[in-house]
């Protein structure tokens, strides 16, 4: 029988999994499946089992309740029972009340939580990504709140249009969350075609939407603009140069734009996430570039999308009214390092 002090759920986080003696096994079973170290494990060790597993497209249905028994000796307890549970997301009713929101990479990840928070905090969300499928399942897991999905592309001039026109005239405030990664490759080894790859969705398309709106926030004279940048905004030691480079420009557009409209009533920030579940992966890495990086690999946890959804809509928000300018880490402590 399984100790009342050791009992763990689906939100019960991978650490608190490794504490119990069935959870242990069962965790560093998938890890082996997975590939995945000692070190992966660690840096997991806060992010909620389930969702872990909810996040690998291959899970069968009914997985982790299946898993959850196995670790409590074939009773499936409460979370008042369990032990470690996840940091819980709590909403701020009605702080986006009468706000226009965009947010782009909206259909997975960080923008999906940002776009979700929005919307449960009153906010109409203009929803934008590449994935029209993945934004209809965005707007269909968001049933009565005011979602409007926009397929488009934000290196395109033409798209850059279509998002505009759905806001109707009114942006309060705008997440460029969308993103690129990079292949790990330093400067001896960087392609053109990943150069600009990267340049275009990271900086180039940031610039086009953000340009674009800026007139009807200056009509308004109000505003809020937040640019996720990256740990390889404030490191060179976390990705390659494409990336590493883009993020950086990231925080000099958000300085700028800081300081060129804060006498319309506009604050620009950015958000520098540390590592997050968001599925973003690098393929076919430099191996050069990812044996250095991996030489100074930090012991800080992973965060959750929604862990990244609270800095970014607190600086969307009016809650935020005091800060302009500002580069946020929000990495659980990465940038110390």
């Amino acid at each position: 029988m399984i100790e009342h002090n050791t009992a763990v759920t689906a939100n019960s986080t991978i650490g608190a999994w490794l504490q119990n003696p069935a959870g242990a096994r069962i965790v560093r079973g998938i890890a082996e499946q997975a590939g995945m170290d000692e070190h992966a494990l660690s840096v997991l060790r806060k992010v909620p089992l389930g969702t872990l597993i909810a996040s690998s497209q291959n899970a069968p249905e009914g997985l982790i309740d299946t898993l959850v028994a196995q670790a409590n000796g074939g009773r499936v307890p409460s979370d008042d029972e369990a032990t470690g549970l996840a940091w819980p997301e709590k909403i701020t009713a009605g702080r986006f009340d009468g706000k226009t929101v965009i947010v782009t990479g909206a259909a997975s990840g960080i923008g999906r939580a940002v776009a979700s928070r929005v919307a449960r905090e009153g906010g109409r969300v203009i929803a934008v990504d590449l994935s029209a499928d993945r934004l209809d399942g965005l707007a269909a897991a968001l049933d009565g709140h005011d979602v409007r999905p926009v397929a488009a592309d934000i290196t395109s001039e033409d798209d850059i249009v279509t998002i505009v026109a759905a806001v109707e005239g009114r942006v309060d405030a705008v997440a460029n969350v969308a993103g690129l990664s990079d292949d790990f490759a330093p400067m001896h080894e960087v392609s053109d075609a990943v150069l600009e790859r990267v340049f275009n969705v990271n900086v180039f398309g940031l610039i086009r939407l953000t340009r674009a709106v800026l007139p009807l926030m200056i009509a308004a004279g109000t505003g809020s603009i937040v640019n996720i940048a990256s740990e390889a905004a404030l490191r060179g030691s976390s990705s390659g140069l494409a990336y590493t480079a883009s993020k950086h420009a990231v925080v000099g557009i958000t300085k700028s734009t800081a300081f060129m409209y804060e006498p319309h009533g506009i604050r620009t920030n950015s958000v520098a996430p540390g590592g997050t579940l968001t599925g973003m992966r690098p393929v076919n890495t430099s191996e050069f570039g990812q044996k250095r990086i991996d030489s100074q690999r930090a012991d800080v946890p992973i965060s959750v999308p929604e862990a990244l959804a609270a800095s970014i809509t607190f600086l969307l928000s009016d809650d935020s009214v005091n800060i302009n300018g500002a580069i946020l880490p929000s990495d659980g402590g990465e940038s110390v390092y």
